[in-house]
């Protein structure tokens, strides 16, 4: 017997600061129009020395937690691929400052941009099997390349929260997905590096394939035709990426590539990207976010999701928007939190990229940036410390 799971509520943060393209061109003289036309981004979320992925993540769930209580909650999932431990999950750390209960298994995924939707996929496995039980997903990521370098213009930061259960409220997720793996070097961080190596054109391309590799084993399991979707969903390094993705499906589906219907397709799922740039696990779910935000009634109308993480792994599956959904958006908050943002200069964003916490286990506090419910106080003994606010 199927049952519906899916996607109950959703909400999303980012950063306290935002650095507009145009500082970013001016500093290195570069056309505007390569960043606003070629890949699609007008800023980036830039975090204040005292936010990181677990006060984003907190901020982002806290929401959730409000609106729903914490009662049914039994796992919280968090997905990064800019994790701050090798050992201890991110998410121990926002059950905290979240007063989760003590009854309450907590985990961190990985597989680059890919996490959240593993996330997704192993929380609806939770509740198929104890329909009871409702699951915290939180897909926070800091997208961070070298200065100077060709990825820079696309950084950026947000966590999104999602709450999966029965019955779900805004998303009905369904089966099959279609997968695909392969074993590609497009993107990597090893340990010892801060900031990610990318092979550009090797990304996009192994990005490429893994949109044919989905579809095709998607198809292969029954799933529904290209026809029946009203949008799409992707994984938005970039947001120019989302548009060279959806083409590419078309074209492999033997479909006409016309701009205009690939802009209803893909054109309301950017605009949060747009202006908050790469936040790797997060970007599929702030996609669905702006999608739902702006489109006219979504009732009954299906979704595709196209989630890629380079290395590479990469899914595509289905969802039904539920009756009633608009009532439980957060539109309102949703751009306030791209608004509140504060304009810094390229110096102030080269400053904040440049630091670091040394490794001498000392005490080392950070300067009170942020104004949001959360924050990093600073390091003591090895320990990071959080605050509430």
């Amino acid at each position: 017997m199927s049952i519906n799971i899916g996607i109950h509520d959703l909400s999303f943060a980012t950063t306290e600061f935002v650095l507009p393209h145009t500082e970013l061109a001016a500093y290195n003289g570069t056309e505007i129009g390569k960043y606003h036309l070629g890949i699609g981004q007008e800023s980036m979320s830039v975090p204040a020395a005292d936010e990181d992925i677990v006060t984003l993540g907190a901020a982002a769930a806290a929401p959730i937690i409000a609106r729903h209580g914490s009662d049914r909650i039994r796992t919280v999932v968090f997905a990064t691929e800019s994790s701050i431990d090798q050992a201890k999950s991110a998410g121990v750390y926002v059950h905290s400052l979240l007063g989760l209960p003590s009854a309450t298994r907590v985990v961190e995924l990985k597989q680059a941009c890919y996490g959240a939707t593993a996330a997704l996929q192993f929380a609806i496995g939770l509740v198929r099997r104890d329909p009871a039980q409702q699951v915290l997903v939180i897909a926070s990521d800091v997208s961070k390349y070298e200065l100077d370098s060709p990825g820079e213009a696309t950084q950026g930061a947000a966590a999104v929260a999602m709450l999966v259960g029965l019955d779900p409220a805004l998303v009905r997720i369904e089966d099959p997905s279609g997968l695909f793996t392969a074993d590609v070097m497009d993107f990597w961080r090893p340990n010892y590096r801060d900031a990610a190596l990318v092979d550009g054109q090797d990304s996009i391309n192994a990005y490429l394939q893994a949109v044919e590799g989905t579809w095709k084993d998607y198809t292969e399991q029954g799933g529904r035709s290209l026809d029946e979707f009203a949008a799409f969903c992707y994984h938005q390094p970039f947001t120019k990426m989302a548009y060279k993705a959806h083409r590419h499906l078309l074209n492999y589906c033997g479909y006409d590539t016309d701009k205009d219907d690939v802009a209803r397709a893909i054109g309301q799922t950017t605009a949060y990207n747009t202006v908050i740039g790469n936040s790797y696990t997060a970007s599929v779910y702030l996609g669905l976010a702006a999608l739902l935000d702006q489109a006219d009634d979504l009732t009954g109308r299906h979704i595709g999701f196209l989630s890629y993480g380079s290395g590479s792994v990469a899914e595509f599956f289905s969802g039904t928007v539920v009756g009633g959904y608009r009532e439980q958006l957060r539109t309102e908050a949703n751009r306030a939190a791209t608004d509140r943002r504060k304009p810094v200069s390229y110096a102030e964003y080269r400053a904040l990229h440049e630091r670091s916490f040394p490794t001498d286990g000392g005490d080392h506090p950070t300067p009170a940036q942020t104004t949001g419910p959360y924050r990093l106080a600073g390091l003591s003994g090895h320990k990071r410390i959080y605050q509430s606010r």
